[in-house]
């Protein structure tokens, strides 16, 4: 671990705890004062207020191999058959997820799917350690299903926004593995996959739409990478991407490859910045297909279960999923798609919280429920 991200995680853990009930334009004033990071505000912001006592489930917090998790079983009739399971890797760039956001999704896919659910509790980690703990903590999973009431043959890996891209990185790992059961299916739920191009339709398109404008996704994604957003304008412009990397890539990541229907008027021909060989340097690490699940090679992918992959219209990373979309389907990896023609980015998160949530809240989790229930 280098040292700004060294500091930068030993930051976060002195401010897990912080309460900052500002809204989150003026986080930005406290973070400048070294007071409260933005990060804190969006935590505190979805995790909402704690549920109650569920009595239709157990819950336990326990390790899989050194990695803590929480793990959610339904309640079940003595000697009935082992359950699927399901690990939700969660989305927040590795700086504001929480096992209280995601508790309510948790318990309704649990409940609502008979599904033993395990949630990875490794939220403040910097790239790619938490790759890492995940890519341990399901592979522990897959060794031991059964001691959980697991049938192994029976397991899907889910996760969302750049939990999604965890699962798909985790993925190409076990891909390499003859001695764990195959994940029988992977959902996730408007994915980011690439950071080559921040520049792609949506990015244009919805650069200013809450939940995630596209200035603040590409400045977590540098505190997440290198510790720093100092020149988060640059990478913006793609300074970061030497032309022969562009043109490398081009037969997975460009507008050109996105269906005409997404590529609406706000879609401009796009300039880059003047590229910069010290920030390419720095940002080296973004193009391992770890980190941009995108630049995976077809060989790797092929091997990849049936996915569930849902996007969003409002979305930044729209188009990152209509190009992940593509390039299962180009390797014979079934593929059922949902587009929500009125969702953003982060609508899942509003599971449970009554009039928060938005219908396709609702759509989006019952679609998770049905692709389950097919295994």
């Amino acid at each position: 671990m280098k040292g700004n991200q060294r500091w930068h995680y030993q930051e976060k853990k002195i401010y897990s705890s912080f309460a900052c009930p500002l809204p989150p334009e003026q986080a930005v004033i406290l973070e400048k004062l070294r007071i409260c990071p933005q990060y804190v505000v969006w935590r505190l912001l979805i995790n909402g207020i704690p549920p109650g006592r569920d009595p239709d489930l157990i819950i336990k917090e326990m390790l899989f191999d050194t990695v803590p998790v929480r793990v959610y079983w339904p309640r079940r009739a003595a000697g009935a058959e082992p359950r699927r399971g399901l690990v939700w890797v969660h989305g927040g760039v590795g700086l504001f997820g929480s096992p209280r956001a995601y508790e309510r999704l948790c318990r309704l896919i649990a409940r609502e799917s008979a599904t033993v659910v395990v949630y990875p509790l490794a939220p403040e980690h910097p790239y790619p350690a938490q790759q890492l703990s995940c890519y341990a903590a399901v592979s522990h999973f897959l060794k031991n299903a059964g001691g959980y009431g697991v049938d192994p043959q029976r397991v899907v890996l889910a996760g969302d926004s750049s939990g999604a891209a965890i699962v798909a990185a985790v993925s190409q790992q076990l891909v390499m593995r003859t001695d764990l059961p195959r994940a029988r299916g992977h959902v996730l739920l408007y994915p980011f996959l690439q950071a080559l191009d921040f520049n792609l339709p949506s990015h244009q398109q919805n650069h200013s739409f809450p939940l995630l404008v596209k200035k603040q996704a590409a400045s977590l994604g540098l505190l997440y990478l290198l510790g720093t957003d100092a020149r988060v304008e640059e990478v913006m412009g793609n300074a970061h991407v030497p032309q022969e990397l562009r043109a490398k890539y081009r037969k997975w990541i460009s507008a050109e490859l996105i269906p005409e229907e997404f590529r609406v008027s706000a879609h401009q021909p796009f300039v880059p910045a003047p590229f910069s060989e010290g920030l390419y340097q720095a940002c080296q690490r973004a193009f391992e297909p770890t980190l941009s699940p995108l630049l995976a090679e077809d060989a790797v992918i092929r091997h990849f279960p049936e996915t569930l992959l849902l996007t969003c219209e409002y979305d930044i990373f729209r188009d990152d999923g209509l190009l992940y979309k593509k390039r299962l389907e180009e390797n014979g990896v079934p593929v059922t798609w949902h587009h929500l023609k009125d969702g953003f980015h982060g609508i899942c998160l509003l599971t449970g919280l009554g009039p928060l949530e938005f219908p396709s809240t609702r759509k989006s989790m019952k679609s998770i429920i049905r692709f389950l229930e097919r295994f």
